[in-house]
């Protein structure tokens, strides 16, 4: 048994025009389904814990559908506090994107601190769309940033200029390069999931399920490690 922890924003709203937010739902249903069909088991985990606001349903989509009536759902909404968790006991960790994280994944200190830490045990990360941003200021053991000389993707600056420029507090894309990430992208809107050694990173929500399925890849060179069930608590 491959155990996976997502990390999901709390955030509901995004300034500072006041746009509803909160995670993209296919950005999670999509690699939801991808681990729960090889048989791992997903746990998730907010800043707040609790019910994470979703933005994007899309009722046409069957996988989306299957989510929202899935027992997995019903664990999402029922999250436990990230600092309730011992990210150390999972196999991956993965940050599902949405407006949502440029609000708190962007700067918070725990945030940074884990991902740093699952990069240095030699976990398997992966991030999607906005989600990278959680990596952005997450600094090493030696200094360095987490995404320096790293292949790296996320939503791009092209592609939030027609999407939500005005409510974004920086430009993702920008902010990725000025920290030393190698930027890799593809035309907008069409999926592309980039891996650099056990880090996966992906543009936009159309790069969701490659990016879940290149993990998946990765995991299964490796023997499980991850002992993590009920959110950290060893069973």
């Amino acid at each position: 048994m491959k155990y996976v922890l997502f990390i999901v924003t709390s955030a509901a709203e995004i300034s500072p025009n006041h746009r509803k937010t909160g995670y993209f739902f296919p950005e999670v249903a999509h690699p939801h389904h991808e681990f729960t069909q090889q048989g791992y088991t997903v746990d998730f985990a907010t800043l707040q814990g609790g019910r994470p606001a979703a933005d994007g349903y899309d009722a046409n989509d069957p996988l989306q559908r299957e989510f929202r009536a899935s027992k997995g759902f019903a664990r999402l909404n029922n999250s436990r506090r990230l600092s309730e968790v011992d990210a150390s006991l999972y196999d991956a960790v993965f940050i599902p994107g949405g407006l949502g994280p440029m609000v708190d994944l962007a700067q918070d200190p725990l945030v940074k601190k884990t991902v740093a830490a699952v990069v240095e045990r030699g976990q398997v990360l992966g991030a999607v769309c906005h989600g990278p941003v959680a990596l952005l200021g997450a600094k090493l053991s030696n200094g360095k940033y987490l995404v320096e000389g790293k292949q790296i993707s996320a939503f791009t600056d092209e592609e939030e200029q027609g999407y939500a420029v005005a409510d974004v507090p920086f430009l993702l894309e920008a902010a990725l390069r000025e920290q030393g990430a190698s930027f890799v992208e593809v035309s907008p809107w069409q999926p592309l999931s980039v891996v650099d050694g056990l880090l996966v990173t992906g543009q936009n929500p159309a790069s969701a399920t490659a990016v879940a399925r290149d993990m998946i890849a990765l995991l299964e060179t490796q023997p499980a490690t991850g002992t993590a069930s009920g959110y950290g608590r060893q069973q």
